[in-house]
């Protein structure tokens, strides 16, 4: 499962090394070997991935090989690196220091607390409307069984005829509705190989899918991504070296970073699976939310000839967490299989929850306008509030989504939400959204609450931000709500 980097791969993650602000007057070994751990420090550089042979990177970076043996030692004395001759030196953390990632959890119920957390919207005002309509139309379904493992079919239908609107032709024998996507995900993972198969994913990610794959045991590798989102390079070279038999990859506005995957990065990503022999899990739970008039690129499986990818969705972002309607779109065949393995799980979502889904798909593009202008609203309001009290962070502005992935003045995410919760704000620090304890120097802020709540988030962290380095007693907490 080990991959490894290559020597101008190496070079273009690591950039200006030799010129970061206050080591110019360091050595260059140490300036390196700094670099390199910065970049396992934000999980851009994968743990136990094999660095490229010294002499390699020298070239690469131009530099003396002797510069780079240095480099190398000090990584390894520090804990970042370890080596056996002959076989090379892979990126580990100091002392097998891993934090993992965890499950659901309830929330405690406090209203003055500005929980930033959670990444949804509160319900639109049609939803109790389409509440109404659905149960008027019930009694349609109450002389059977009310078991439909696949999705009623007027839902099918819908989801089916979204996708074809997108320019990806579907027929309803083509999808199946989940209770959420997250169910979707549970439900194609028991179509995997067995537990402890190997799978790719992102780096940040979504945190309830890595606690999904780690419920399978998978064995997981990351692609790191950068602030200009995939390294076509690096992404397609994993997939080429682990071939891992899945991988799971958000195209439209990554969660958390907000990337949006270009058109012909789609197109080589199925071919390069195709390739490897790899499924791709493909999350578009963000897809109805462009914002500023961006464009969408075509949808992955529109590349797919082997029916190798696999798509979920579902309702919880553009329309409410709190109506559980997710889908997964497969080729038919899939999409029995998925059938017949969920009737060992919930046998089928609730009627009356897919009559609401319907009803609700129906006014689609009132709603989702209206979303999608609530959110640049929302976004534009914390963007202007962090710049305001926080300037020393930096804010990528994404063209969609509901997060912005913020790179703080320091690796101090999980103390800046220890105090937070102090204050009454609850964050999602950025190590939840990646494997092995990397990612302090990052938070995910959703824009989702209204606007004076999250000026009024950022003046409570402004607030605390400083006093991070107080020596003060820990307290423990009890896990929150990420989704």
């Amino acid at each position: 499962m080990t991959s490894q980097v290559r020597g101008v791969q190496l070079a273009r993650l690591l950039g200006q090394w030799h010129a970061l602000p206050g080591r110019r007057r360091s050595p260059d070994y140490a300036a390196l070997a700094g670099a390199v751990r910065g970049l396992l420090a934000d999980g851009r550089l994968p743990l136990g991935v094999r660095l490229p042979a010294e002499r390699e990177l020298a070239e690469a970076l131009r530099i003396s090989r002797t510069t780079v043996t240095a480099a190398y030692r000090e990584l390894r004395e520090s804990g970042h690196l370890a080596s056996r001759r002959g076989a090379g030196s892979w990126t580990m953390l100091p002392g097998g220091h891993r934090v993992a990632s965890t499950g659901l959890w309830t929330p405690l119920d406090d209203r003055d607390m500005i929980d930033l957390g959670v990444a949804a919207l509160s319900a639109p005002p049609q939803l109790v409307p389409a509440a109404r309509a659905a149960a008027e139309d019930l009694p349609r379904y109450l002389g059977g069984a009310g078991y439909h493992p696949t999705g009623i079919i007027e839902l099918r239908e819908a989801v089916a005829r979204a996708y074809t609107e997108r320019g990806l032709p579907t027929s309803p024998e083509q999808i199946m509705v989940t209770s959420g996507t997250q169910h979707a995900l549970d439900l194609v993972l028991r179509l995997a190989p067995s537990p402890g198969g190997a799978v790719l994913v992102e780096s940040p990610t979504y945190p309830n899918a890595l606690a999904a794959l780690s419920a399978r045991r998978a064995r997981i590798a990351t692609h790191g991504l950068s602030d200009e989102g995939w390294d076509a390079e690096l992404l397609l070279g994993s997939l080429r070296q682990t071939r891992p038999k899945l991988a799971y990859v958000i195209p439209e506005f990554q969660n958390p970073t907000g990337h949006l995957m270009a058109a012909d990065l789609r197109e080589r990503l199925v071919g390069t699976a195709h390739a490897a022999g790899t499924d791709l899990v493909v999350d578009e739970s963000f897809v109805d939310l462009p914002l500023d008039d961006t464009t969408l690129p075509p949808p992955v499986a529109v590349f797919d000839r082997h029916s190798r990818v696999i798509s979920i969705g579902g309702m919880s972002k553009p329309y409410w967490g709190g109506l559980r309607i997710g889908w997964v779109r497969a080729s038919a065949p899939q999409v029995q299989r998925l059938a017949a393995a969920r009737v060992g799980v919930d046998m089928a979502s609730p009627v009356l929850d897919q009559l609401v889904a319907v009803h609700l798909l129906t006014e689609a593009p009132a709603i989702v306008a209206a979303r999608r202008a609530q959110l640049v609203a929302q976004r534009d309001a914390l963007v202007a509030a962090l710049a305001d009290r926080l300037p020393d962070w930096r804010v990528r502005v994404p063209s969609g989504g509901v997060t912005l992935w913020a790179e703080l003045d320091g690796p101090i995410s999980s103390a800046l939400a220890r105090a937070a919760e102090e204050v009454g704000v609850r964050l999602a620090p950025g190590p939840r959204f990646g494997l092995d304890g990397t990612l302090e120097r990052f938070l995910r802020l959703p824009f989702t609450l209204p606007a004076d709540e999250l000026v009024e988030a950022v003046g409570r962290l402004a607030a605390v931000r400083y006093d991070l380095d107080r020596t003060s007693r820990p307290q423990w907490r009890e896990p929150s709500v990420i989704a």
